[in-house]
């Protein structure tokens, strides 16, 4: 009988240790899933379009990674503001006009090769950076000019943003966006096909007003590298539309990592 005893706590404690060690290695088990549900939520949240907002980097916490958004793709347009204590290193064209230095030497290849559609003139930058109160006094202008039509002051102040910026969400205010004036009107269909050989594109198309928000504006060129301005012209996308299909491919990136 005193053996059957010893025999029976034997048992009982072998049991005993298999359940805690049971015990553990699911609680490791919920732990474990609990962080990658978390993180993995942060990806989605963090990641894509936000607001309407084409957010300029993506998290992956699962993985660790932070994808920061080229320079040169930056949004800027009645829903996306200049970012935040954004800065800009200006160089000056022939006219007297600035821009970014990064499209300074593009943006002379592309006005030197445009000659050849505008009498053998080189074309003319007649607006580059803009200032937050060069942008303000155009808008504020561009009001009054409807209010003297007869607009009342809500509809001149919508006419207005058809043609101007809102300050603060100017194109104009990063440095790489330019108007171009030529000869003749033949320099802006040259444009329009030969553009994206050096990095722009022709930023406001007549048919793409209700994605853009802004009337067409044959003159407004944007630069974003040549491999976003060729997938842009050969496709017929304008640059939001171009910026929706990227954040796509790279949302299923974040969504799928490779283990």
């Amino acid at each position: 009988m005193r053996q059957e005893k010893v025999q029976y706590k034997r048992r009982r404690k072998r049991r005993n240790r298999r359940f805690f060690i049971m015990g553990i290695f699911c609680f490791a088990v919920v732990s474990v899933s609990s962080v990658l549900w978390f993180d993995s939520g942060k990806t989605v949240k963090d990641s894509g379009v936000v607001g309407g907002t084409f957010v300029n980097i993506t998290h992956n916490q699962t993985l660790g990674i932070e994808t920061e958004k080229p320079w040169n793709l930056i949004l800027v347009n009645k829903d996306n503001p200049i970012p935040d204590n954004y800065d800009v290193n200006l160089v000056e064209v022939e006219g007297g006009e600035c821009v970014d230095e990064r499209i300074y030497e593009p943006l002379l290849e592309m006005l030197n090769a445009a000659r050849e559609g505008n009498l053998g003139e080189l074309p003319m930058v007649v607006s580059g950076y803009r200032t937050q109160q060069k942008q303000q006094s155009l808008y504020d202008e561009k009001i009054a000019k409807f209010k003297a039509e007869g607009y009342s002051d809500s509809e001149a102040v919508e006419q207005a943003k058809q043609w101007v910026a809102v300050p603060g969400y100017s194109e104009h205010q990063l440095g790489f966006a330019v108007d171009i004036n030529g000869a003749t009107y033949d320099v802006y269909l040259w444009l329009q096909e030969n553009s994206y050989k050096y990095g722009f594109v022709f930023r406001y198309p007549g048919d793409k007003t209700d994605i853009t928000g802004t009337a067409e504006e044959v003159w407004h060129y944007r630069y974003v590298g040549k491999e976003a301005a060729k997938e842009i012209h050969d496709k017929g996308i304008c640059l939001e539309e171009y910026l929706n299909e990227k954040i796509g491919n790279r949302r299923q990136i974040d969504f799928c990592p490779e283990i």
